[in-house]
């Protein structure tokens, strides 16, 4: 037998083993983060980001929170500018990341971006907080040529990679973990 041959029966023989193994695997889908609404609006000297999620955490993050596991979910957004001749040029690449946190001596959730902090006092509210970006600074008009097409998009999602390592490999197969938004993209021209 030939080395090829050999090869190519090994290859089959691996492949028979292995599809019954991936027919058995569950499927891990994502719950999805509904993207309402996401516009750049002119304030004062520079484009502002409005956007609008649907954030609602399921039972296992809630359970997760109330245990003491801080979630961290990531706010990205995208400025860019076709161009036919060359890849796009990327003009703003901006991301937000708000640990979430609870403690159960206060009984309070806490959601820190950067050096601020806010406390809440129901899970409702730092959905409601997660939902809405408002007048978010992202480019100054001047740095915008007018009558000029561009591409912006936006997305939220939990970071699975900043949770403690027992459940970064649960989040691999359950698609309780995995909480993201898909890229909500629109053309712009100011």
């Amino acid at each position: 037998m030939s080395p090829t041959n050999r090869f190519l029966g090994l290859s089959c023989l691996t492949a028979s083993l292995c599809l019954p193994l991936m027919s058995w695997a569950p499927a891990a889908r994502a719950d999805t983060i509904p993207v309402k609404s996401a516009e750049l609006r002119v304030e004062d000297d520079s484009y502002a980001l409005n956007a609008q999620f649907d954030v609602a955490f399921n039972p296992t993050l809630e359970e997760a929170l109330q245990k003491g596991v801080s979630l961290y979910f990531v706010q990205e957004f995208e400025l860019s500018r076709p161009r036919w001749y060359w890849l796009d040029e990327k003009l703003v690449q901006q991301t937000i990341q708000y640990r979430i946190s609870y403690s159960p001596l206060t009984r309070r959730y806490r959601v820190t971006t950067g050096l601020l902090s806010q406390q809440f006092e129901s899970l409702e509210e730092v959905e409601h907080l997660l939902s809405r970006v408002v007048s978010r600074p992202v480019i100054a008009v001047d740095a915008l040529t007018k009558g000029a097409r561009y591409e912006a998009a936006v997305r939220l999602r939990l970071d699975v990679t900043q949770l403690p390592k027992p459940f970064q490999i649960n989040a691999l197969a359950s698609s309780d973990w995995s909480m993201q938004s898909e890229w909500y993209r629109w053309s712009f021209t100011p």
